[in-house]
């Protein structure tokens, strides 16, 4: 019994490998290959036909633009591994150019068990004679052959405002190796509003590149908003790429050895041609959004008592440029006493743009009785996709004021009841035609025992245990070298805030006056020194303060945005919007330390 199940298990596996073996070989590959698709007048070209089966009738192509050197020179290999045969049989044929320009080698074909079989055509390009076509390739000239860095631009022809997006790839062919990279030369955005979406983990994807298989490796991608209409240039991004090339000798195994070379790579200048809007069916109200976005408006409550509060919302969201145009205002009843807007934005950056929301929340207190309508909010946008403007408008909404005191010019109208007296006689309507009065000096020109006297007399006794006290106290605030640097730090906060304010509009100077205002603010609350910021040490020190999470990010990007703005254009916009954080950081900070 044992044997035979033996034998049955030997057969399968015989079956299995026939079956193998027969599949392999019914497989035929039939594949031309050359030593290189670029090369000078007087250098050499080697084409290889190679195929996996013995075929007859082999038939090589008009080689058109070339001179055979040598060939066809055949070679058949055969080889064995664990039992599976393998089978490759080539022609050779080496080539001269007899001219330049750009020449196609044909298809090859083979006969093999009665069927025909193609090779697939090859473009070479042919260039001006090199100076030493004997010599092999440096590792230089093959990092130039198979390494490149492109940028891609999603829309070379935007609108203003529109969203762009640039992706920065690196191309690197199979042949080659890629060990580390450095940017020398990042690009500068001007007159963009930019947005950099980090990579949070390079990996090699399978692509293309110039019809050829290569490997990519994404770098950088940014989200760009043209401010201004006409061409723009796009700076070039430049890396210093460390690579290693394969060289003619070989290791004991037969495989290629490596060379390391150092390779500057630049993805190249781009121009965006940036269309003006369109002036035909330009809305009035039209305050620059660009996208496709919904508008709303909202309240709170709709009906009330004087003196309560309701909340007013006017939000825009969709995708866009939400955070470069300003919202529309409401317009409201005088009867109605409005505060200042509350800015709340929800905003995501993509590689397609920024989506999210945008709105204002005012709060309303109305101080009469009555019905107060809220009129119909307008807001205006421009589609590039549809390359057309669309109007949005909001419903009117009616404010009703149940309980409270009416307006005043109402109740001027109504009447009201008498307040006259009857005029009682008190004797004395003649008294100002008497002949004898009491009337006294106005000043008194005693100063011996008078109230000035005295308080001379006592100053003394007041002013020295005064003056001993402020001593003092002044010695010990001289001494105190630390309160000192805290209250100097605290009193340059507030100059630089209040600096900052009246640098809106002006990039540089607003986010250097900015950045100063928040550093002497935290030597005044947290103690340290300048030499001592980092990021991860204040997130620490405000974590110890207690101070809540969503207070620390905003001062935390407030921070970043102060560094950012060095290398990136800023609107007044979001001047404005960084200014407002700065104030309400500072005053929630305050509270909790």
């Amino acid at each position: 019994m044992v044997f035979t199940l033996k034998k049955y298990i030997t057969l399968l596996t015989l079956l299995f490998l026939t079956f193998a073996v027969k599949a392999q070989e019914d497989e035929v590959t039939f594949e031309m290959a050359v030593s290189k698709d670029k090369l000078g007048l007087n250098e050499r070209l080697r084409v290889d036909f190679t195929m996996n089966r013995d075929g007859d009738n082999f038939n090589p192509p008009d080689f058109a633009g070339f001179r055979v050197v040598m060939g066809p020179a055949q070679s058949i290999r055969n080889s064995w591994t664990n039992g599976v045969r393998s089978y490759s049989k080539s022609y050779s044929y080496t080539l001269m150019p007899t001219e330049r320009g750009t020449f196609t080698i044909g298809q090859a074909s083979i006969v093999v068990a009665g069927k025909t079989y193609k090779s697939l055509t090859k473009n070479i390009e042919v260039n001006a004679a090199v100076e030493d076509p004997n010599a092999p390739p440096s590792a230089a000239s093959i990092a130039d052959d198979n390494l490149h860095l492109v940028a891609e631009v999603s829309n070379n022809n935007p609108y203003l405002n529109e969203a762009v997006s640039v992706v920065y790839k690196l191309y690197v062919s199979n042949s080659i190796r890629v060990t580390n990279f450095r940017p020398i030369d990042s690009p500068k955005y001007n007159n963009f509003w930019s947005q950099d979406m980090p990579v949070q983990q390079y990996s090699a994807q399978e692509g293309t590149f110039q019809g050829k298989p290569y490997q990519y490796v994404i770098l950088k991608r940014i989200v760009l908003y043209p401010q201004k209409t006409g061409k723009l240039a796009i700076e070039p991004l430049s890396l210093d790429v460390s690579v290693e090339v394969p060289t003619s000798r070989r290791d004991f195994f037969g495989r290629p050895l490596y060379t390391s070379t150092n390779k500057t790579v630049s993805a190249g200048s781009r121009t965006l041609n940036v269309k003006e809007l369109p002036l035909a069916g330009k809305p009035e109200n039209f305050g620059g959004a660009v996208g496709t976005f919904d508008f709303t408006v909202t309240t709170s409550k709709k009906a009330l008592n004087a003196s309560e509060s309701l909340q007013a919302s006017v939000k825009v969201s969709g995708a866009g440029n939400l955070k470069l145009f300003q919202l529309p205002e409401p317009i409201l009843p005088s009867a109605l006493e409005v505060y200042e807007p509350e800015f709340d934005e929800s905003i995501k950056t993509t590689i397609a743009g920024m989506q999210g929301s945008v709105k204002n929340n005012y709060t309303i207190v109305p101080s009469y009785k009555g019905k107060y309508p809220i009129p119909s909010i307008n807001f205006s946008y421009f589609d590039p996709k549809a390359e057309k403007y669309v109007s949005l408008a909001s419903k009117e909404i009616l404010i009703n004021v149940i309980e409270g005191p009416t307006d005043g010019n109402a109740s001027n109208n109504s009447a009201t009841p008498s307040n006259r007296q009857e005029v009682v006689s008190t004797g004395n309507q003649f008294k100002f035609i008497k002949l004898k009065t009491t009337l006294k000096p106005k000043e008194d020109t005693y100063f011996f025992g008078s109230t000035g006297y005295l308080l001379w007399l006592l100053l003394p006794l007041i002013l020295i245990p005064l003056a001993i006290l402020f001593g003092k106290k002044r010695e010990a605030i001289r001494g105190d070298i630390e309160g000192n640097k805290v209250k100097k730090a605290n009193k340059l906060s507030r100059k630089y805030l209040s600096a900052a304010k009246k640098t809106l509009g002006e990039k540089e100077a607003f986010y250097v006056a900015l950045e100063k205002a928040l550093h002497n603010y935290l030597k005044a609350k947290l103690k340290i020194e300048t030499s001592e910021f980092s990021k991860d040490k204040i997130s620490l020190l405000l974590k110890e303060k207690q101070v809540n999470q969503s207070t620390t990010d905003g001062f935390m990007a407030l921070l970043k945005n102060c560094e950012m703005a060095r290398y990136s254009p800023f609107s007044n916009v979001q001047m404005q919007q960084d200014y407002n954080t700065a104030s309400e950081v500072i005053s929630s900070m305050d509270k909790q330390l």
